[in-house]
């Protein structure tokens, strides 16, 4: 059965990826590590290794209510979700495995075919940034100096064994907001509406107003949540295992 939304007037192409609904958000440049053990998507994760999925390439959408259990329909998930690669995969002996993703560009969920696979097919559409304003740089530069000064503020809260780092000085500034909020556990709600803020500099805002936010929460509460993207060394290899 093929489920449509119905409401999409954009030209833009279409495209097909496989879909992995879950409880969090994937971001554009985060590393997302995924235990794998339903059958289905040890299917996937075969197809991926072995490149029948085009260029190792997924979907992530987050399921919308913690209720649902089984995904069949459009409105279970959010209708921004954001494609995956496959970094490594690792087969444990029971035929399950971990594998390690990267956030590699959003997409507007268009229709959900859930037969021509044994996992779930998605069409989208690819959802780009708003261009810069011209002669915004300073604009840009000052963002990212009050977004990194509240990363700092709240890894230094939250982690108490000091084992962060600030995302590279180089960093795009389209990246930067979701690798600043990616250190910090966010709810899932603020994690989406992140995730579909398309002009950069809002984006920018909105981690900075996020990471204070949570920030001033773990200083009150004296609670240390752990690194939620502390993936070992072994797991960033480039090759597939």
């Amino acid at each position: 059965m093929t489920h449509s939304e119905g409401h999409d007037s954009q030209p833009t192409a279409r495209t097909t990826l496989p879909l992995f609904p879950l409880h969090t958000v994937a971001l554009p440049g985060v590393h997302l590590p995924l235990h794998i053990f339903e059958p289905r998507y040890r299917q996937l994760t075969i197809d991926l290794v072995t490149e029948v999925v085009p260029e190792r390439l997924f979907g992530v959408a987050a399921i919308r209510n913690p209720t649902i259990d089984e995904v069949d329909e459009l409105a279970h998930v959010h209708a921004v979700g954001c494609a995956v690669r496959l970094r490594e995969a690792r087969r444990l002996p029971d035929g399950r495995f971990d594998i390690v993703t990267t956030g590699h560009r959003r997409f507007r969920l268009l229709e959900l075919d859930t037969e021509s696979a044994p996992y779930l097919r998605a069409t989208v559409t690819w959802l780009d940034d708003e261009p810069l304003p011209v002669g915004s740089e300073e604009t840009v530069a000052r963002l990212a100096d009050v977004g990194r000064a509240a990363h700092r503020r709240y890894c230094s809260v939250a982690w108490q064994s000091g084992g962060w780092q600030s995302p590279p000085q180089d960093t795009e500034p389209a990246l930067l907001a979701y690798l600043l909020a990616s250190d910090c556990l966010l709810p899932l709600a603020d994690r989406q509406e992140l995730l579909e803020e398309r002009n950069p500099l809002r984006r920018l805002r909105l981690a900075h107003r996020l990471l204070t936010r949570e920030a001033t929460f773990v200083s009150e509460l004296r609670a240390v949540p752990p690194p939620q993207h502390e993936i070992p060394e072994t797991l960033l290899r480039p090759n597939l295992n």
